[in-house]
């Protein structure tokens, strides 16, 4: 374990608001993108209490209260605590030792590739895994079973930013640090809700803009008036999946009033005259009809991003979760450049990671056409380079990319995956359209799921259950939105005979007669192999060690162990593209993949609430949490409930076509015309017709594959009580 720490010098354990804490450690908060440093305290070897450590620059000592209840997501009732196997599908599961769980499973995948070949295994993760759980599923699947099927949630999360950064920029990576957010002039905000989803950074927005409340200028983008449109000089609330037509417009207002850097788009750009002559037809009037948003406004975001000494543009799921979400990342970072905004302080296209550890993830090649080191399977002389590392002949790496997340799903349903094995995730609850992965966990042969609750939706449909350690329970890494990474050390011992999730897969290598290539002893072992990986790559985290990591946490590229770290990307107008310059990319407005209609005649969008996170299988067990928000919602707007004869506080059903939701309505005009809201955090465990997700649909993005969760087509009825005879 990890030295504890003194957070505090000269207070005493005892002076901590009465409560003894018999030591502290640091440790790295396992919410969302952010990345909070965390101060862990201790008694008598229980975890009884978190802070924010003052000392991590990506929040210096402030936390939000999902953090702060942390302690009562670990010792509960329904954790995992011992391998289980059901001895046919309609038993319940048996306890079982490791090593005969471990068999069976290894037995399983081991036929299923034996009579269909490598394709018919699957493994599908999370951006909760550690960098190390990462890589060892990542080595595991792609250079020794011979499959590309490792996938995780993060393609329902951050694929169109890194597909986006990458034909833009030439590689995937944030170019901007959370120290922008304390010199930027301009924030772009556009499909993030950054008061409710990453709290920490919002509080650091607010303090900027009130330290220069008249320099500072503040653009929301979003179809809901939030918290966060709240701290907004001009709210630009457009209709759902009209993102580019805004963008476009807002640079068509930049080009005719001369705005541009042309010094810059002449040394560090192509595509130009391209751009300029799309742009030329999205005046801010021809915007104005398709967004909603009125043509003056536009013209004042316009010409405050364009002015503006640092412009910082921060996105997230609003632009990534759709059928276009690739080409409205390519419209912000064409904005972005257009403009010079980019590899300066205060500037910059800034995605804001979903999950802890995301960025992690898209490191190691997290994704079914990635490799570690951000490469890509397609490239011969990239799989050589990691096949020399990993001791297997080149070509026993697939060229051929594995299925992403929906399609992983799909081929379960249809068959040609026969054995899929699931870790610390949830799908049941956070994929759209859960009939389609009820199914195909039905049809599947083997169903492995790997996780530290039981039963969860996903779990009830396991074959086999293994235990796994969770924060703070197991050591590793993770990666945050600005590329920062943190050692988040094991502080107590798991529960039961649960384990890391990188030594189960190193037990599971084992078992199917890999031990040579799978030697490691410690996450440290695993994190120098993964390090070794970047050596010479634009994510090169070769110079970053865990002594390193241990003294804090360091920003890649770090090509060297005394390299500082790099604070932000592109500061010599150099990209990773062939010729060394950016690519503008011309893109066009299409609406959302499901329009509205007479059957359907509103838009449902879906999204966080900031007390409670993913499918509520940690903070659904905190009562604190749940104060604010036990049940489901959907916002409408006044007159589209009084036409349907719904007050505030009633009950509605909400169908799409493909299933229906009950919640409670809130009627409200902080809400556009013609579009609805629901958070999208309960599952069918919570209550069958409480999942939004019953209502998404699966269209999805054709290069990231990042399924359209904000926007499909649904109708609204009030429901009454049934007049019950006396």
């Amino acid at each position: 374990m990890q030295r504890p720490v003194n957070p505090r010098p000269g207070v005493s354990a005892e002076a901590n608001g009465g409560q003894r804490i018999d030591r502290w450690h640091k440790s790295y908060c396992p919410y969302c993108g952010v990345g909070c440093g965390l101060l862990v305290g201790l008694r008598d070897d229980a975890v009884v209490k978190v802070e924010g450590d003052p000392g991590h620059p990506a929040n210096f000592g402030e936390i939000c209260a999902k953090a702060v209840f942390l302690p009562r997501t670990i010792a509960t009732p329904d954790r995992l605590l011992y391998p289980q196997v059901r001895p046919r599908r309609d038993a319940p599961p048996r306890r079982v030792s490791w090593d005969q769980a471990l068999r069976r499973a290894a037995a399983g995948f081991r036929d299923a590739v034996a009579r269909h070949g490598p394709d018919a295994v699957a493994f599908y993760g999370s951006g909760q895994l550690s960098t190390e759980d990462y890589y060892v599923f990542n080595k595991l699947a792609k250079g020794f079973l011979g499959t590309n099927n490792f996938d995780t949630n993060s393609r329902l999360c951050m694929a169109s930013a890194v597909a986006g950064y990458h034909s833009s920029l030439g590689s995937d990576g944030p170019p901007a640090s959370y120290a922008d957010l304390d010199v930027a002039e301009c924030f772009l905000l556009i499909g993030t809700n950054t008061a409710e989803c990453h709290p920490i950074v919002f509080r650091r927005i607010e303090k900027r803009k009130r330290a220069s409340p008249d320099r500072v200028t503040v653009i929301v983008v979003d179809p809901r008036r939030t918290e966060t449109a709240d701290l907004a000089d001009l709210h630009l609330a457009l209709r759902p999946g009209t993102d580019i037509a805004l963008i476009n417009a807002m640079l068509h207002v930049i080009v005719r009033e001369g705005l541009c850097d042309r010094a810059f788009i002449d040394r560090h750009t192509s595509g130009w005259q391209a751009l300029a002559s799309v742009v030329d037809r999205y005046t801010p009037g021809v915007a104005e009809e398709v967004s909603g948003v009125p043509a003056p406004l536009i013209e004042r975001a316009a010409r405050a991003f364009a002015t503006s000494r640092g412009s910082l543009i921060l996105w997230s799921m609003g632009v990534n979760q759709s059928a276009l979400g690739v080409p409205k990342n390519n419209a912000l970072i064409n904005l972005a450049l257009a403009t010079g905004q980019i590899g300066r302080p205060g500037a910059g296209p800034f995605s804001l990671t979903g999950q802890p550890n995301a960025m992690g993830g898209r490191e190691v090649g997290g994704l079914s056409h990635l490799l570690p080191g951000y490469r890509s399977v397609l490239r011969p002389e990239e799989r050589a380079e990691v096949a020399a590392l990993w001791g297997v002949a080149a070509d026993h790496l697939s060229p051929k990319p594995g299925y992403p997340a929906l399609e992983l799903f799909e081929a379960l349903a249809e068959g040609k995956v026969k054995a899929a094995w699931i870790l610390c995730t949830n799908p049941m609850a956070s994929m759209p359209e859960p009939d389609l992965v009820e199914k195909g966990l039905r049809q599947a042969e083997l169903v492995v799921v790997q996780d530290a609750y039981h039963p969860t939706e996903t779990t009830a449909y396991a074959d086999i259950l293994l235990p796994a350690a969770q924060w703070p329970e197991k050591e590793g890494v993770m990666t945050n939105s600005e590329r920062r990474i943190t050692h988040m050390p094991k502080v107590v011992d798991p529960p039961g005979e649960a384990l890391p999730d990188w030594e189960i897969g190193v037990r599971l290598a084992r078992a199917l007669g890999f031990a040579a290539a799978f030697p490691y002893r410690s996450a440290a072992d695993v994190f120098e192999e993964f390090a070794r990986s970047t050596a010479g790559r634009f994510n090169d985290c070769s110079g970053v060690t865990y002594a390193r990591l241990q003294q804090g946490p360091i920003q890649w590229p770090c090509p060297a162990t005394d390299h500082a770290g790099t604070e932000r990307l592109y500061a010599d107008g150099r990209f990773q593209t062939e010729d060394g310059r950016a690519r503008f990319i011309p893109v066009e407005h299409r609406g959302p993949a499901e329009p509205t209609d007479e059957e359907f005649p509103l838009t449902l969008t879906t999204g966080r609430l900031k007390n409670q996170w993913h499918t509520m299988t940690k903070t659904g067990k905190v009562e604190s949490l749940l104060k604010s928000c036990r049940e489901p919602f959907l916002e409408m707007h006044p007159r589209e409930a009084a036409g349907l004869g719904v007050r505030d506080g009633d009950f509605v059903e909400v169908t799409s076509r493909r299933g229906k939701a009950i919640a409670q309505a809130r009627v409200t005009e902080e809400i556009v015309r013609g579009t609805c809201f629901m958070p999208f955090h309960w599952g069918r465990a919570a209550g069958y017709y409480k999942a939004a997700n019953n209502l998404t649909l699966r269209a999805r993005d054709p290069i990231s594959r990042q399924p359209e969760l904000k926007a499909c087509a649904v109708r609204v009825r009030r429901l009454e009580d049934f007049p019950w005879p006396e």
